[in-house]
């Protein structure tokens, strides 16, 4: 199985180019394959001697290591199979005799018996050649079929869509297996996106009638820790691409079922659009040869609708090796059902074939936009425009009521909707105007004219935007704790500016996450891609996805801190890091670097995007307090969301909470600290309710 998320490579491979290290296993594989044509085995001194060959170096001297040699093995193994593998079913007059011949095959190559690090983080376990014959069974592969296999690792389950004659789409993250796949099958064949959401990623022209895939069990891009719900991911997208009436050939851990219960819900979603029609276990034993006992499970899904999502096919007894699972499928797994297909262009002799291609072309772009609507990548961003509305005191007069109906009082904001949702604010307030704006975000059009963000919401993205421009008056250097910032002469040693935050303060019906969540797209499309979004709990992260996916963003945008070990490398090379005040707390524990260390060192001490404190007021205290009793000492949680903006004073600051204000401090000196601790000395904030 390839880790369709793996990293680009593993260290040693940084010493030459992916390409060249490609090719060098591939030469390694055909010293091999005359091996394999003799029916002899290859051994461990003679899969050395082909490395060292191709190489030129040993492993001792670091120039690959046994998780490539066993690679350059399975590329043997797909070199004899594309060579072989048409004579072979002809020979054959049973499916079962086809297996026997490619196991007899399969038993001539070494157990993968030394693991590479990466190969056990990764999960980057290869199909065993077996497997994939069943597999390719199961999808009853013809010469039409377009075939995608999303984490194709070195190809050994495309190989048996190739002696079939369908046509293939490879996608392959990992740049080493990338360039392999590019040599046995061809560039054109190849792309290397995350597989995770390979249907909003992937070219609009690929419309596959077969996927065949083997995704990581439980990791994700850039997450250390178990993701549990890797395959569920890759499942999803991997259905959203397939044709309309295709088949889906899942490979996975055996406790991805659709009778267990944590995956249940998921599979009755699923069916809505896309049927289980085979599903059965697979010992261990089955992946044994390649360097794990884990037991997987081989599940068919035809892209129909089942008449009842809750009904599942009848479980069936565990595999216990490919003879027997082949059997299973022969009995249990249905023919597939008829593809659905476009009806056909009418041609009439008033049309151009120019303008019918042209025509075509559209109309196959817009329904493939549709699906892709949540990829930033395929989103073009407008600038959001805006005049200046007159206005006077006269037209906001106090009443005698508490709250008057909320409008935006100095902009109107062209193209945009009313927010759906009546809005009130203070009759104090709504008899000042805010200032006129000079700022203009960048976001998708849609958005604006759509009515997703409304024009309250799109008013405080402006202002947000239009205090983030500037900094505070003044220069300040921090302790080595970044507790305290002290006013500095400007061009002292040590010495910075404080950009200016801004404060939300909205009240519940106003989308504060949607705010929250434009302002990091305005950003975004800015070319400042990684953001932080702190909150209270770890299950808000789910309110996080939900507007974030609202505006088109992907869900695997979003990831986690907790999915990082404390002290570990975020390898995140763009996204928004989810946090809660909890984890930012977690102090330095023996040689691990404390979590706020983590985060600024991922974000770089010049980052100048988004930080975003929802929840802002589960900081407070972080100044200390005083009372008849006695002074209080800071709060940890108030002095570690200081620390990270006082470590990184170009960030655009961001606080959100509906409570900010629960007591009125008095004393110059506490104000000011309020201003140092908000990074703000401009009281710009939303005021509606």
């Amino acid at each position: 199985m390839t880790l369709a998320l793996v990293q680009a490579t593993a260290s040693h491979h940084s010493a030459q180019p992916h390409a060249g290290f490609a090719a060098n296993i591939i030469k390694a594989s055909q010293q091999l394959l005359p091996t394999l044509e003799a029916g002899a085995q290859i051994d461990a001194r003679a899969l050395r001697c082909a490395m060292e060959d191709a190489f030129g170096v040993s492993d001792a001297q670091g120039g690959w290591n046994w998780k490539d040699a066993y690679e350059a093995v399975e590329c043997a193994q797909l070199l004899f199979v594309l060579k072989y593998g048409a004579a072979m079913g002809q020979q054959a007059q049973q499916p079962q005799q086809l297996l026997t011949m490619i196991e007899r095959l399969f038993a001539l190559v070494p157990s993968h018996t030394r693991r590479s690090e990466d190969s056990q983080k990764l999960q980057q376990f290869s199909t065993p050649l077996p497997l994939a014959f069943v597999a390719a069974k199961a999808a009853g592969l013809t010469s039409t079929d377009i075939v995608l296999e999303p984490s194709a690792g070195t190809g050994l389950l495309a190989s048996f869509a190739r002696i079939a004659g369908a046509s293939l789409h490879l996608n392959e993250i990992a740049e080493t297996r990338a360039h392999i796949l590019k040599s046995l099958f061809g560039d054109r064949s190849v792309s290397r996106h995350d597989a995770a959401s390979i249907d909003d990623r992937l070219d609009w022209t690929v419309k596959p009638s077969v996927v065949l895939m083997n995704p990581p069990f439980s990791a994700a891009l850039n997450v250390q820790s178990k993701f549990k719900a890797a395959t569920a991911n890759h499942l999803r997208s991997a259905t959203a691409r397939l044709e309309q009436g295709g088949r889906l050939v899942l490979i996975s851990g055996s406790g991805f079922a659709p009778e267990a219960r944590q995956w249940r819900e998921f599979y009755k979603k699923l069916q809505e659009s896309a049927r289980v029609v085979f599903s059965a276990a697979i010992s261990g034993k089955v992946y044994a040869r390649h360097g794990t006992s884990f037991d997987t499970r081989l599940t068919v899904i035809d892209k129909v609708p089942a008449e009842d999502p809750a009904l599942f096919p009848s479980q069936l007894p565990m595999a216990q090796d490919c003879k027997s699972l082949l059997e299973l499928v022969l009995e249990h797994c249905p023919p597939r059902t008829a593809r659905i297909t476009a009806p056909a262009l009418q041609l009439n002799t008033g049309s151009s074939l120019a303008a019918l291609r042209e025509r075509a072309h559209a109309k196959a772009k817009a329904a493939i936009s549709e699906r892709s609507k949540h990829c930033l990548q395929q989103t073009e961003a407008v600038e959001v425009e805006y005049l200046p509305r007159a206005w006077s005191e006269t037209t906001a007069s106090l009443t005698a009521a508490l709250y008057e109906p909320y409008e935006v009082q100095s902009i109107k904001i062209l193209g945009a909707q009313s927010h759906p949702d009546p809005l009130v604010q203070s009759a104090a307030m709504a008899a000042v105007a805010p200032p006129m704006p000079a700022y203009h975000p960048q976001l998708p059009k849609k958005l604006i004219t759509d009515g997703i963000l409304s024009d309250a919401q799109l008013e405080s993205i402006i202002y947000a935007g239009q205090a983030h421009s500037a900094h505070l008056k003044g220069t300040f250097t921090a302790n080595e704790t970044f507790d305290v910032l002290s006013a500095a002469a400007e061009g002292a040693q040590g010495a910075f500016r404080l950009r200016r935050g801004w404060f939300l303060g909205d009240g519940t019906g106003c989308g504060k996450g949607r705010q929250v969540a434009g302002i990091i797209m305005d950003n975004w499309f800015s070319g400042r891609k990684r953001a932080v979004w702190l909150s209270k709990s770890d299950k808000l992260v789910e309110d996080a996805l939900r507007d974030w996916s609202a505006l088109g963003g992907s869900a695997s945008d979003i990831v986690p801190l907790s999915r990082y070990k404390q002290g570990a490398e975020i390898t995140l090379k763009e996204g928004i890091l989810f946090v809660t005040y909890a984890t930012l707390r977690s102090a330095q524990r023996e040689d691990k670097a404390s979590r706020l260390q983590q985060i600024t060192d991922w974000l770089g001490a010049d980052f100048d995007g988004v930080i975003a404190f929802d929840e802002a007021h589960a900081m407070s205290n972080a100044g200390g307090s005083t009372s008849d009793r006695g002074d209080k000492k800071p709060s940890q949680q108030g002095l570690a969301g200081l620390r990270l903006q006082n470590a990184l004073p170009d960030a655009r600051i961001l606080y959100v909470s509906a409570t900010g204000a629960t007591q009125v401090w008095t004393g110059l000196r506490k104000v000011e600290r309020l201003c140092l601790n908000f990074s703000m000395l401009s009281f710009e904030g939303d005021w509606r309710s």
